[in-house]
């Protein structure tokens, strides 16, 4: 394991606690999905996954001792290949280890491919209260050019199905797709509306790296000023309908923000257990980040042995203020200035000379109690972020 020291920190208070649980398989791995993802070949191994994700967490629960959990998030891969007895059963083992908020609310991604009603009423038997949907597109032709396992007639009533059974539940949608035009993009949007979701994100397709995209790209992708073109239109017409912009790609009704996903980007501890996870704890003299082995076969075995953790590193103070900056500033309103000492032990003045840069060239807002990006700072938010990077000499 990798070791990194960190100057000495001093946190009054720790931060709000998540839970993240990662389920690795899929049917089959989407082209643009750089997620640790692995396509499922055989029968699926659900007992025994459990049985690791138990015993990970077990291991991990010296590290937070009498902290409550405020949210739990279980994405992959395709959580929905699991049956709602193995999600029941998993809960439930996690409320015997854990002090979890009576409030808390559980996430699920559920692939609209694998949406069966049976599933779907166990989920929420469970425990599971917010249902995530990756619906994408509702056009045919973009479907299959991304990939994804269902048509649109299947995503209209994987919706419908969790609909009846949720009250509280977010539908993906991709934009920018190949060949996609500005009206395509609207009626994708609309479409979404129309099933009154009480979340939607809306991304702007990347390209990342090691991705089936990255080795070949889509012919017809749309040009950088189509793209915030769409974008705008996507965030007005969401505006008209109720739904605040309060995150990048986050759209909500009034008291449905992702409360896991806020954590992550107000810059709060979570915890993550799974084949890939990643964790991020805080304790009163430092920050820590860990990263599971991401094989998932590979990482069973080893949870077994406890040799399941391949990273685990001690966050160096001069990094912080980057690392707080790329969650917060994503953020629509941006943070209480008071955040930053809170959640990383520094006083603001550590970053101080390039938040004025970033005033100076107009791309953060800098009021008496807040600090928020501005429309500029929203639209080139790597040009933002990168200010703050440690070794940045500009």
């Amino acid at each position: 394991m990798n070791k990194i020291s960190t100057n000495s920190l001093t946190l009054k208070q720790l931060p709000p606690l998540s839970l993240y649980i990662h389920m690795p398989w899929c049917v089959k791995k989407c082209p643009y999905c750089d997620f640790n993802s692995h396509n499922l070949k055989g029968d699926l191994p659900e007992e025994q996954y459990i049985n690791a994700l138990l015993a990970d967490l077990d291991q991990a629960l010296p590290l937070i001792w009498g902290r409550s959990f405020q949210s739990i998030f279980i994405g992959g891969g395709t959580p929905s290949l699991f049956s709602g007895k193995a999600i029941d059963n998993l809960l439930s083992q996690i409320r015997t280890r854990i002090r979890l908020s009576p409030y808390a609310e559980i996430t699920m991604e559920v692939n609209p491919g694998t949406v069966e009603r049976q599933y779907i009423n166990e989920y929420k038997q469970a425990g599971v209260n917010r249902i995530s949907l990756g619906i994408q597109s509702f056009n045919n032709n973009q479907l299959k050019a991304l990939g994804r396992i269902h048509d649109a007639d299947e995503a209209k009533s994987a919706i419908e199905i969790v609909a009846t059974t949720f009250d509280n539940f977010n539908l993906d949608i991709i934009y920018a797709l190949p060949k996609q035009t500005i009206p395509d993009a609207e009626n994708d949007i609309r479409q979404a509306i129309s099933f009154n979701p009480t979340h939607i994100s809306a991304y702007n397709l990347t390209i990342e790296p090691n991705t089936e995209f990255a080795k070949y790209t889509p012919v017809g992708l749309p040009d950088n000023d189509t793209c915030y073109l769409m974008q705008d239109n996507l965030t007005s017409i969401l505006s008209e309908h109720g739904y605040k912009h309060y995150e990048t790609s986050a759209f909500a009704k009034e008291g449905y923000q992702c409360q896991h996903n806020l954590n992550y980007w107000q810059f709060g501890d979570y915890l993550g257990i799974g084949a890939g996870a990643h964790s991020k704890l805080s304790f009163h003299d430092k920050i820590i980040r860990q990263m599971r082995d991401k094989h998932p076969t590979q990482y069973q075995e080893k949870v077994t042995l406890g040799k399941h953790i391949l990273e685990d590193l001690m966050v160096n103070s001069e990094d912080l203020p980057f690392e707080f900056m790329m969650n917060t500033l994503r953020l629509i309103e941006g943070f209480n200035t008071t955040l930053f000492n809170e959640h990383t032990g520094l006083p603001l003045n550590n970053a101080l000379p390039p938040l004025l840069k970033a005033q100076e060239k107009q791309l953060i807002e800098i009021l008496p109690d807040k600090i928020r990006p501005t429309k500029l700072g929203q639209n080139f938010l790597n040009d933002l972020l990168v200010m703050f990077l440690a070794d940045n000499k500009n």
